[in-house]
């Protein structure tokens, strides 16, 4: 498919019309995509979907990938491969959710089409493009942190399992629990301030703690819960994996805890260190100098709040126009699935594990 003038010409539908893809077809309007259709099993989402829209809703999607020039997929994890493949195979623009998909098997064949097809493919992973993200990235490609050699990545809930019994609890669909939820965007934004390495050792643990509980207490929860026998996923996982030139991440996953919440990134380097809060957008620099007295440095930064859908659909819409290819964004979202992958089989096996394979 030739290169769009702009993102207006770009006839844009949905896969999956739950609440991210009515997010998402809330962005695109605001963009000036137009918007022409979304597909869907449910004939009720079908339904609103189209009223609230007033656009064409299909229980097919070939008959949505008739009308579009490009699609983006917000579907339960096993259905990414299915709707993703099918639109590269008629160069059809992708932006499919994170994760790549629910195994490392069905990401690998979403990557061979990516490779094969003429069209963009784009994996969501929004929180990249969060102005605090964008600033602390900037500093170290300019070299300002020198040296970043250890992430420690968190993105932990008190009391935040999904409603068990929705497809976020069930293996068969999504592939995992906490880990593949939340852990995606934890190890996503890690790999990427260290500008994505070879990793080359995982060793993990993933526990099932809360989510089993006949008395799981919480405050409130997304979605129904319908008890433990529908729940067969992790709820916290933790890790360490180590990348080519002794590059280091320490992860904490989890739905539910005893203790508080935190979504505290710490980017340690030779000549500074960040820490940022990825869902507040607080951050602070950190450094020490003998230039007169020997003292610390601490420094705030402010940074406008930004909504990074919006943005991530920008740069999904301007490299279809442009015509440029992103191919690393589906080679690095393998990367993570290798590691989520790997985190598993560790816990599995109760040792490090040390095969990955290149996209």
């Amino acid at each position: 498919m030739t290169p769009q003038h702009d993102r207006t010409t770009l006839r844009t539908g949905l896969v999956g019309l739950g609440n991210i893809g009515q997010y998402h077809a809330e962005r695109l309007l605001d963009l000036g995509v137009p918007l022409v259709g979304g597909m869907d099993i449910s004939a009720e989402a079908r339904e609103s979907f189209a009223r609230r829209y007033d656009v064409d809703a299909y229980d097919d999607h070939t008959d949505l990938y008739d009308e579009v020039d490009a699609v983006i997929v917000t579907t339960p994890n096993k259905f990414h491969e299915e709707y993703t493949v099918a639109a590269l195979e008629r160069d059809v623009h992708v932006l499919v959710e994170k994760p790549l998909a629910h195994s490392l098997e069905s990401a690998r064949r979403i990557v061979d089409a990516a490779k094969a097809s003429d069209a963009v493919c784009m994996v969501g992973f929004n929180n990249r493009f969060l102005n605090t993200v964008r600033i602390v990235r900037d500093r170290i490609e300019r070299g300002d942190l020198g040296r970043v050699n250890h992430i420690e990545a968190n993105y932990v809930r008190r009391r935040g399992v999904p409603g068990r019994g929705s497809w976020f609890t069930r293996r068969a669909v999504a592939g995992g629990g906490a880990l593949i939820d939340l852990g995606v965007h934890a190890i996503d934004l890690a790999l990427y301030l260290h500008e994505y390495p070879e990793v080359v050792e995982v060793n993990g643990v993933t526990r099932t703690a809360f989510g089993t509980q006949e008395e799981y207490a919480y405050l409130d929860m997304w979605g129904d819960d319908a008890g433990p026998d529908e729940f067969d996923v992790d709820d916290s996982a933790s890790a360490f994996i180590r990348c080519a030139d002794n590059r280091t991440i320490s992860l904490e996953v989890a739905w539910a805890t005893n203790r508080p919440p935190t979504h505290e990134f710490f980017v340690r380097g030779t000549e500074a260190a960040a820490r940022f809060d990825f869902l507040e957008g607080d951050l602070s620099f950190y450094s020490a100098s003998a230039a007169g007295p020997h003292h610390l440095e601490d420094t705030s930064v402010e940074t406008a709040h930004n909504d990074t859908h919006a943005d991530e659909q920008r740069a999904f819409f301007d490299a279809i126009v442009s015509g440029r290819s992103l191919k690393d964004s589906v080679d690095q979202a393998f990367a993570v699935q290798q590691v989520i992958d790997a985190i598993y089989r560790s816990s599995d096996i109760g040792r490090c594990v040390m095969d990955f394979e290149s996209p």
